[in-house]
């Protein structure tokens, strides 16, 4: 609560102190901003301003408030003091302020009075040789995205997700980037999702990978299973890939369905593929968790199965070792008159019927398939 009274505090004074030799706006550069800062740029009719050395935030929006455009700023991992002289100069909500600097936000869209907010998560997936109880299948990380009439700023968090490529595709295309920073969020929007895509295709990879080990036959025909702790796993970084895909479906629809006076409206067309697509990668998630669930109860189901064979075998061996047992001591008990103790063939005798009982038994067990 007191960084958010300190950074309202700090957005109360919405416009900076006025300069009469800088336009009416300081443009006085914040190392601690700056250091944060991965790339600052304004665009005007869809190309980018060219400006000598690096620009900084309180500058970029002095050429837009001076000859118009839009500025897009990118930011990576920004601490709070880091972030706190863009909020000042901007205007950006505490609320929204504070879920970009700590980061670890379910995806959402949030409209505040003169700005958007929006939060995707990105989903790398992780190269693994074989699939193990331990191995990581995904890694996410966050874009936090403000969107307003003049500006678009994008708050990155984690190793993944870079934005550098986007911006180089967007500057190619000047008559998307014409639209304003509307545009740039689409272009982030469609760029997770496609992630998710692809992400979606290697996961099922591995699910398949799983299903045929479960299922594939091992000694006899039997099936030869697999370590149920693959298969938690797997489900486990299937829950966080569902985390991720599930909450942004509702603000794709809305950012394709309602209108919204930050958004193009041309743009507005290109928000309805990337919330088709991401219903897709929603019902792949899906898929793969109730699949993972019925090869998980057919894992435990063949594990039982083949603990019961076990016992079946060694009950069955107990009891023909049961005979001999019982034979030898009945016969241990040194008494006298035992049956056929003083006939020449009577040990002979016991040890083959001994033996034929013992070859009835298992010739009966193994008929009824417990050896």
């Amino acid at each position: 609560m007191s960084m958010i009274r300190d950074l309202r505090a700090a957005v109360r004074p919405s416009r900076p102190a006025l300069r009469k030799d800088t336009g009416g706006y300081d443009t006085t550069r914040d190392p601690a901003t700056s250091s944060a800062v991965v790339d600052c740029a304004v665009y005007r009719d869809g190309a980018r301003v060219q400006t000598p050395g690096t620009l900084a935030p309180q500058e970029a929006m002095r050429l837009v408030r001076r000859d118009g455009g839009f500025a897009w700023i990118g930011l990576h991992e920004p601490t709070e003091s880091e972030f706190a002289g863009i909020a000042r100069e901007f205007g950006l909500h505490p609320l929204a302020v504070e879920d970009a600097v700590q980061a670890h936000q379910r995806p959402k869209l949030e409209r505040y009075d003169d700005s958007l907010f929006t939060v995707f998560k990105t989903i790398h997936y992780v190269e693994h040789d074989e699939l193990t109880a331990n191995s990581q299948v995904v890694e996410t990380g966050e874009v936090m995205c403000f969107t307003g009439q003049d500006f678009f700023i994008t708050v990155r968090h984690g190793g993944q997700g870079s934005l550098r490529g986007l911006r180089h595709r967007l500057q190619d295309d000047p008559e998307l980037l014409s639209k304003g920073p509307s545009a740039v969020l689409h272009a982030i929007a469609d760029h997770v999702v496609d992630g998710y895509i692809a992400v979606a295709d290697a996961v099922q990879d591995d699910i398949e990978e799983v299903e045929t080990e479960v299922f594939s036959p091992g000694r006899k025909g039997t099936p030869r299973g697999t370590d149920a702790g693959q298969i938690y796993q797997l489900k486990r970084e299937v829950l966080e890939f569902k985390r991720a895909v599930s909450p942004l479906v509702r603000p794709l629809q809305l950012l394709s369905e309602r209108p919204m006076r930050l958004i193009d409206p041309d743009i507005q067309k290109y928000f309805r593929d990337v919330a088709d697509h991401l219903a897709r990668v929603q019902e792949q998630v899906m898929g793969f968790d109730e699949l993972l669930n019925s090869i998980l109860q057919a894992n435990l189901a063949q594990a039982s199965v083949a603990q019961n064979e076990d016992m079946r075998k060694i009950t069955s061996w107990a009891a023909i070792i049961a005979v001999p047992t019982m034979v030898c001591g009945v016969y241990g008990m040194n008494f006298d008159y035992m049956p056929e103790l003083r006939w020449r063939f009577g040990y002979p005798m016991v040890l083959g019927i001994t033996a034929m009982i013992c070859f009835g038994i298992h010739r009966t067990l193994k008929r009824n398939g417990w050896l």
